[in-house]
């Protein structure tokens, strides 16, 4: 067991009341001690939900583990459903409560309760959060859609000619990354080519829809990572194709109506020929040259990683030097995206490893959840937020979805705003020592009182060196040539402090020092 301050993934049962807090009508009974009951603060602080989350825990105690614990479990099962009445309970164990071995799945078909119980055994040391998630859907997909699965060798029943083509989007849920506004924006591109939505779960699906999920022609995974399994059964039991782009970004998302009206039956020319985003227009003008070849550094979980590496590539023209995920479930698509940039994959959930890769890279963007905000803080390099795990400021009450053509247009300002921002910033301390900008002149608004001078603002520490990644190899740098180094626009610091380490080792200078700085950019500029 590895101590972290930081995890990109919680423990399967969280993904589990994700889909839970999801889904409408159905409730979710965790064994659990005292200290594992923060459902309350995952969706109602972060997500910003206006409803508690239907999880429900035994909550026991040290001194309860010397008595029957299996019977605390039977009494808050039962009291549960007299309190709420769902459609459908899940139950399961807290990855500190399996330890005990309660059987929480044989205890609940014990109690014989009037409506359908899903046990839920989510291998809490083997599993994360993403995977528990995936498997609950999964199994609640089986256990309602499955009844209603026409006989092994037969077909089912094909659609009328006068009924539009319907489809199954599966994978949205709660504490997604922009999930609400990806179904909003993906609805309305489906509704635009003639497709009706079946049912979309498990975002808003109560029991009786999933129920009905075998009535679609063919299902649209939005999320791989929690949807895939039960696409793929769903395939299998009832003949439903399923589609296989993500509509991230322009290309993705010309894509995705292309594969959708193959699958319906549809035109998808007038759609196509619309045109719904800024993104390309911009990409094309004189002032996207600017953003040309800028390295960008990509981590999240599998799907928005490999869809922003490719928006940074092949729509803006930037240089993807790092890919990464913490997702191990799809490392093979990651290191597939990855060869096509020339670049070694990186797959690890320890943001101590992703922080050194980023130190090592030097890149002038980086794109991750937030604890690449966080990283990229301390490093001085401009950051957004593309993934989840992601905080309470990545739920924005505006609408912002990752999906589809507007989509497109807010990953743009997500990916060039702070580089833009970033631009000011060095422009303004370019040009501080200016008389508008001294340090010694106050700021608007500091007005003299009474005749005395406003204070003269305190002297900034410049940022401490960061710790060279190779201590073998790489030679370190003195505080005055760091603070020099800061002085250099930062779109173009990061290939001056690779280029002066270069130069500082091929001549075995272990501690680089302003002259050294200035030698550097002699040698290179010649």
């Amino acid at each position: 067991m590895q101590l972290t301050l930081w995890t990109y993934e919680a423990p399967p049962h969280v993904g589990a009341m994700r889909v839970a807090a999801a889904l409408e009508g159905v409730h979710y009974v965790l064994h659990a001690p005292q200290g594992d009951t923060y459902a309350d603060l995952l969706f109602t602080m972060i997500e910003r939900s206006a409803k508690r989350p239907p999880v429900s825990y035994t909550t026991f105690m040290a001194r309860d583990l010397g008595g029957d614990t299996t019977e605390l479990f039977a009494t808050t099962l039962r009291d549960t459903y007299e309190r709420f009445r769902p459609q459908a309970m899940l139950v399961g164990a807290t990855c500190t409560a399996e330890l005990l071995q309660d059987d929480p799945a044989g205890l609940a078909q014990s109690l014989g309760l009037p409506v359908p119980v899903i046990p839920l055994e989510l291998s809490a040391y083997q599993r994360k959060e993403n995977w528990g998630a995936a498997e609950t859907l999964y199994r609640l997909v089986r256990a309602f859609a499955g009844p209603h699965a026409p006989p092994p060798g037969t077909r089912r029943e094909a659609r009328a000619a006068d009924q539009p083509p319907r489809c199954n989007i599966l994978g949205p849920c709660s504490l997604g990354f922009r999930h609400r506004d990806d179904v909003h924006e993906v609805t309305g591109l489906l509704h635009r080519l003639g497709v009706e939505v079946n049912v979309v779960a498990p975002l808003g699906a109560s029991p009786a829809d999933l129920a009905r999920l075998g009535e679609a022609d063919f299902n649209i995974v939005l999320y791989p990572e929690i949807a895939y399994q039960a696409a793929q059964w769903l395939e299998r039991t009832f003949g439903q194709p399923t589609t296989k782009t993500v509509p991230i970004g322009i290309g993705a998302t010309r894509a995705f109506v292309t594969e959708v009206a193959q699958l319906a039956g549809v035109d998808a020319a007038p759609l196509l020929d619309e045109t719904l985003s800024r993104l390309p227009w911009y990409a094309r003008s004189v002032d996207s040259t600017y953003l040309t070849g800028k390295r960008v550094f990509v981590f999240g979980d599998a799907t928005h990683a490999i869809a922003a590496a490719r928006i940074a590539a092949d729509e803006l023209g930037f240089d993807v030097v790092g890919l990464g995920t913490y997702s191990r479930e799809f490392a093979r698509e990651l290191r597939a995206a990855a060869a096509q940039y020339g670049i070694e994959p990186l797959i690890a959930d320890d943001y101590l490893e992703i922080e050194a890769k980023v130190a090592e890279l030097h890149p002038e963007l980086v794109l991750g959840t937030q604890m690449e905000r966080h990283i990229a803080k301390r490093l001085g390099i401009p950051s957004a937020v593309i993934s989840a795990p992601v905080h309470v400021q990545d739920f924005p009450a505006r609408y912002s979805p990752q999906m589809g053509f507007e989509g497109a247009n807010v990953i743009f300002d997500t990916f060039v705003h702070p580089l833009m921002m970033g631009l000011e910033e060095h422009l303004l301390t370019m040009f501080r020592e200016d008389f508008e900008f001294r340090k010694q002149a106050a700021a608007p608004g500091d007005a003299a009182v009474n005749g005395t001078p406003a204070p003269t603002p305190p002297e900034v520490d410049a940022p401490p060196p960061l710790q060279a990644t190779n201590p073998i190899q790489a030679p370190s740098w003195a505080t005055e040539a760091e603070q020099e180094l800061h002085k250099i626009p930062f779109f173009v610091r990061g290939r001056a402090r690779r280029n002066t380490e270069r130069f500082a080792q091929e001549r075995g200078v272990s501690v680089i020092t302003v002259e050294t700085l200035y030698d550097a950019k002699a040698y290179f500029s010649r």
